[in-house]
């Protein structure tokens, strides 16, 4: 007898994971924007933002030894509670010291728990459903990652332009204190692994073992993971960065329309990952992770439109049409990436071992978010009117990537 997908406990993940998503989404727009309003630096938001993705490359390994260690619901369960402390207390300190300071520690503290907080939502999957429940159920966990990220900037632009910063706050803190009250009652199969020693002894051989399997039991894996570094370096990065800086600095629209036509551009982004998600489980039997270099050049042919559309038209809402339609695409086509990927990881992977493999993935993956949020930062800071040239380059540059991709992918069996 087939296990059904829509057990009582990945049931109720999925609703956690509704709630906390939807507050993480909102969130991490809000913060942000409020910070490029209160600049107008682009130098100093890539900077800003590049601060903030480190904490989350680092604790990606802990978050994936504490997956395949702790319990993954008491993992969940912690961090829900304790980001529902950290915006209470960025609410509590706004008004006192250094706020760019304290926007800056926020976000880092913000994506460090998102970093490891995701191990343990990936690795929850093979633990409550059966194998050939894998692909569907990872797209379910990406179409509402993409469903909360759809709406959360959507509903936080709209309000921030209304109401200002502290009542998204008080929202984003009942979330979380929420989605951690729910996930007290999900009962994830867990067997405790022997320790081996003090916390640091075996975070650096879970660490080490887990880089092992992947360089000599998946060399495939490696080689694809060098591409998504590239990809994530030169086109992810420039995305993050372009689209609130294009919007609300360059295209000349007025600060409250710019700031709501922001949160409609991240709800497209968004919007794409959903469609994104949605198809991969439709399509989830005809996906083949080897053809998965086509999906990388269809991303990269949507810079291409940004960029001739900055150089010739000088209209900014027609700019911002064609930019948010790209960006729709690429994260359409990123999405599923994503799925068959993490599919096919998970696949390949002793379920014991799930929870680290994943952390080192996600780490290396997100390694190259740092330097290219702060790259972009400072190439749109220098090209002030010459903003086409910047797209133009991360374009090529993918491209070439992407080329590249094509081969490496097709080894994927």
């Amino acid at each position: 007898m087939k296990q059904k997908l829509f057990t009582k406990d990945f049931t109720m993940v999925v609703i956690g994971q509704i709630i906390s998503l939807f507050g993480n989404a909102i969130i991490r727009f809000v913060l942000p924007l409020y910070l490029l309003n209160l600049t107008g630096s682009s130098a100093l938001y890539g900077t800003v933002m590049a601060c903030a993705f480190v904490p989350a490359v680092m604790l990606s390994p802990v978050g994936g030894i504490a997956a395949d260690r702790v319990n993954k619901r008491n993992v969940m369960v912690i961090l829900d509670f304790f980001t529902a402390a950290v915006i209470l207390s960025f609410y509590l300190l706004m008004n006192v010291g250094n706020l760019v300071f304290l926007l800056t520690v926020t976000l880092m503290l913000l994506y460090g728990i998102a970093g490891a907080y995701q191990p343990s939502v990936q690795a929850s999957v093979p633990a409550l459903t059966s194998q050939d429940k894998f692909m569907a159920a990872n797209s379910i966990i990406n179409t509402i990652g993409s469903f909360a990220s759809l709406a959360g900037p959507v509903l936080g632009g709209i309000l921030y332009s209304a109401y200002g910063l502290k009542p998204i706050l008080w929202v984003c803190i009942i979330c979380f204190t929420l989605s951690a009250v729910l996930e007290l009652f999900i009962q994830i199969p867990f067997q405790k692994q022997a320790s081996g020693g003090s916390i640091l002894k075996i975070a650096k051989a879970d660490f080490i073992q887990s880089v092992w399997f992947i360089r000599k039991e998946k060399p495939a894996i490696q080689k694809a993971l060098l591409v998504v570094c590239g990809i994530n370096l030169f086109l992810g990065a420039m995305v993050i960065v372009a689209l609130p800086y294009l919007i609300t600095e360059v295209f000349d629209l007025e600060a409250p329309l710019a700031n709501r036509l922001y949160g409609f551009a991240q709800g497209a982004l968004a919007a794409g990952g959903l469609a994104g998600g949605i198809s991969s489980g439709i399509f989830a039997e005809k996906l083949t992770i080897h053809k998965s270099g086509n999906l990388v050049m269809c991303c990269v042919a949507c810079v291409f439109p940004v960029s001739g559309f900055l150089a010739v038209c000088s209209s900014g809402m027609i700019n911002y049409i064609v930019l948010t339609v790209c960006c729709f695409m690429i994260m359409f086509f990123s999405t599923i990436l994503t799925v068959l990927m993490i599919s096919f990881i998970q696949t390949e992977t002793p379920q014991h071992f799930i929870g680290k493999v994943m952390s080192v993935i996600l780490t290396v993956s997100m390694c190259a978010q740092p330097l290219g949020n702060a790259l972009y930062g400072v190439l749109f800071e220098v090209c002030r009117g010459y903003e086409f040239g910047v797209v133009l380059f991360s374009g090529v540059v993918s491209l070439l990537i992407a080329v590249g991709a094509r081969g490496i992918f097709k080894g994927l069996k």
